[in-house]
């Protein structure tokens, strides 16, 4: 059967998923009277809750006798290690563009990478039904997107359609062919894409993309086979980037996306994406191949981690009493196996053996993590985020990583979005309005000054900015940035908090925790009004008497407390402070917990 493979890439909740959803119904993937999931190709809880793509994942479909291999990209800078493997499996890309915003960061970002590894692109304007759709200037501005990326003339000489996703149809022309439905982007699939160049003859060469540990299978290693066929039962074996044998043994099961499901095959052909499972040690970016091959396949390059946060060991007066999963040996093992599938991460482990430096592309992907281990039942501390640091080889200055920041915000809050950028350290390159009487700013801003920036935009702009971030590259440090301003209320004694405590307490501060809550010595149970640290008492009830009074003044009225999710409380600590995640809660505490040992430790800062 002839082949296609395509990968879709476009900026975040500009339609990708919804675009699949659409392909597999009307390629005849389902039955007619099938019950299926909006977004199907979005299978992880966090990825229904969030409404982005976190993992990529591929599925198939037959068109005129044709099978084509769409995968479904993250759109997330953070997730970009996931994009640039992909690319190495397919021969074209469909570039999906909101008919309003236009190309985004996030576009620039992957299509860069598409461009870079020759492949001819398919653009796509979806959402030509929206009311503030701005078809023409969109399409010019992905010429323009292309002609800075270095495209080649045969990449700018790119075909063009027009559609909604959503309502299943795409055209030629903007005003729609409404009863065609997909037909003409799968025809031009066909006609556009290339069928993968590959050696039928060759000895089976293949570079793992996607990894994944399977239940039942164990290892599962998905890729384009580039050379040659394989069987089921085949011993092969695995060669890294040197040419060195890292693992050898035989293919227990082969595995292929038909549709939503991954069937058994026995032979695995050139040009197709499959599923290999029974080695032990071959991991992403190596050459899973043959016995008699020995050179390995080129595979992308990944740009390097910028942000690393420390891991720990949960060692409060709490910990065990909401997670079953809390030694360092278990942490370890789950921060192993998860960079074994994701290259983007990067996992050290101190000298005290209890932590853990895990290196990422962003919070946000850092986050992910932590959230999908507290759901796995894990208990664990983790430290503010902190950016990679480099030095200069030549001149031995240090550099910091810079990130391009695009905020589309309304024309009256421009004001408040640039100066807290540039307190922030962050430069403006470019101010052009975006239509709908809004602004569009591009700044090249250190991303140590971005770290929590995002939940304090939303408030400056009454929740109406919208953020993009992109890695831009390393420049020379730019100084002190200024830090959070307000001390914190910590908790002398360990107990369950009272509401008459803490009710005598709010003229102190605004609270982070609610009555009966359970807290210990050195957690941090609100925000002081002032700049330094104040140690209260959150157990201490109303003294009983004997006297009666007439008035009702145990109906205490607290204010509602401050409700800390896992990004702002990760973007609001200091260093000196951790986030302590369990599956039930997220509290906040001193990272050394004994208010005399803080003291000491404070004086030996202030003499150093």
């Amino acid at each position: 059967m002839q082949m296609r493979n395509i990968a879709i890439i476009a900026h975040v909740d500009h339609g990708k998923t919804t675009l699949v959803d659409e392909l597999l119904k009307q390629s005849g993937t389902y039955r007619e009277n099938q019950k299926v999931a909006e977004r199907v190709m979005d299978s992880n809880d966090l990825e229904k809750e969030r409404g982005i793509t976190i993992l990529a994942k591929a599925t198939s479909v037959v068109w005129k006798d044709v099978r084509i291999n769409i995968v479904d990209t993250p759109g997330h800078a953070d997730f970009g290690g996931e994009v640039e493997r992909i690319l190495n499996m397919v021969d074209g890309a469909i570039v999906l563009v909101d008919a309003a915003e236009g190309p985004m960061p996030q576009t620039k970002f992957v299509v860069g990478k598409a461009l870079k590894v020759g492949l001819k692109p398919i653009v796509a304007i979806n959402k030509v039904d929206r009311q503030d759709a701005r078809i023409h200037e969109v399409v010019d501005e992905v010429f323009d997107l292309f002609a800075n990326l270095d495209a080649t003339e045969e990449q700018l000489d790119f075909p063009i359609l027009y559609g909604s996703g959503r309502n299943g149809w795409f055209s030629t022309s903007p005003e729609g062919g409404e009863a065609e439905g997909m037909k003409p982007l799968f025809d031009l699939v066909l006609r556009h894409v290339e069928p993968p160049h590959v050696e039928q003859d060759a000895p089976f060469r293949m570079i793992g993309t996607l990894l994944e540990a399977n239940p039942f299978l164990g290892r599962v290693v998905t890729g384009r086979i580039t050379s040659g066929s394989v069987k089921t039962n085949q011993t092969i074996k695995v060669l890294d980037q040197d040419g060195k044998v890292v693992d050898q043994g035989r293919v227990s099961k082969l595995l292929a996306f038909r549709g939503l499901e991954r069937t058994a095959i026995d032979v695995g052909e050139a040009g197709d994406i499959v599923a290999i499972a029974g080695l032990t040690k071959g991991t992403v970016a190596e050459t899973f191949c043959a016995l008699e091959v020995t050179e390995p396949l080129h595979a992308q390059p990944i740009d390097p981690p910028t942000v690393t946060m420390t891991f720990l060991v949960n060692n409060s007066p709490l910990a065990g009493t909401e997670g079953d999963k809390v030694t360092s040996r278990m942490i370890r093992d789950r921060l192993l196996r998860e960079a074994e599938g994701n290259v983007a991460l990067k996992i050290e482990e101190s000298s005290e053996k209890d932590s853990f430096f895990v290196s990422g592309r962003g919070e946000l992907q850092l986050a992910v993590l932590i959230e999908t281990m507290r759901r796995e039942g894990f208990e664990l501390a983790v430290s503010r985020p902190r950016v990679v640091f480099r030095k200069d080889e030549t001149t031995g200055e240090t550099l910091e990583p810079i990130e391009e920041v695009v905020i589309d915000v309304d024309e009256e809050y421009s004001s408040v979005v640039v100066q807290k950028m540039s307190e922030r350290k962050a430069d403006m390159v470019e101010m052009r309005p975006s239509g709908g009487n809004r602004l569009r700013l591009v700044f090249f801003a250190p991303t140590r000054g971005l770290i929590g920036y995002q939940s304090e935009l939303l408030t400056d702009t009454r929740g109406t900015a919208v953020m993009n971030r992109l890695f831009h590259d390393y420049q020379p440090h730019k100084g002190e940035l200024p830090g959070r301003r307000n001390g914190v209320l910590i908790s002398n004694d360990i107990g369950e908090a009272v509401a008459y405590a803490l009710w005598n307490l709010e003229d102190r501060g605004p609270m982070m925790i609610e009555p009966g809550w359970k807290v210990y010595q050195g957690m941090i149970v609100g925000e002081h009004t002032r700049e330094n640290d104040l140690e209260v008492n959150v157990l201490k009830g109303k003294k009983l008497t004997n006297v009666r009074s007439a008035g009702k003044d145990e109906a205490v009225r607290l204010t509602p407390p401050i409700r800390m999710t896992l990004e702002r409380a990760l973007a609001w600590i200091q260093e000196d402070e951790l986030v302590e995640v369990t599956p039930k809660s997220i509290r906040l505490r001193k990272t050394t917990l004994d208010p005399i040992e803080r003291k000491r430790e404070r004086s030996r800062d202030a003499a150093a």
